[in-house]
């Protein structure tokens, strides 16, 4: 087992910031080549304070913010154009990074894409739902219309 710091957040296993433990191979060969942890150290909890500070700056203020991002994230349907094939079935799927830069295309605002969760794969054309989560007690469903591209 290996003791990380997380520099990014990863799902199932926290937020930048956090020190975890995780099998020595995952670290080694995933976590900290990727950039998502540094390997933990005694002289790393300056490092931890940094992030979490950070992590704060970044994150909404305030839940009435995160509130208010919702109502407007869940008020709207979100048109996303991709390339489809005969039948509405798409050539691959719908990405995170693809809802985030319709979102902000919508005028919605910007969304982390490591904050979007979309639970079952999009691979046709018409109205799906994505989970975004806006702040640690509040998360918003966006619906997305997913049509063909011209």
């Amino acid at each position: 087992m290996a003791k990380v710091i997380l520099t990014h957040e990863v799902t199932g296993l926290g937020t930048a910031g956090d020190v975890v433990e995780v099998k020595s191979g995952y670290a080694r060969n995933y976590l900290v080549p990727q950039g998502f942890a540094v390997a933990w150290s005694r002289g790393g909890e300056k490092q931890v304070e940094q992030i979490k500070a950070a992590r704060a700056a970044r994150a909404l203020h305030s839940l009435e913010d995160a509130q208010a991002v919702k109502a407007k994230l869940e008020s709207t349907k979100v048109k996303l154009a991709v390339k489809a094939g005969t039948g509405g079935r798409l050539f691959g799927s719908v990405k995170t990074s693809d809802v985030a830069a319709a979102v902000a295309t919508a005028g919605l605002g910007e969304l982390d894409k490591r904050k979007i969760e979309i639970t079952t794969p999009i691979k046709a054309v018409g109205d799906h739902e994505a989970t975004v989560r806006l702040h640690d007690e509040l998360s918003a469903t966006i619906t997305l219309q997913v049509v063909a591209a011209k």
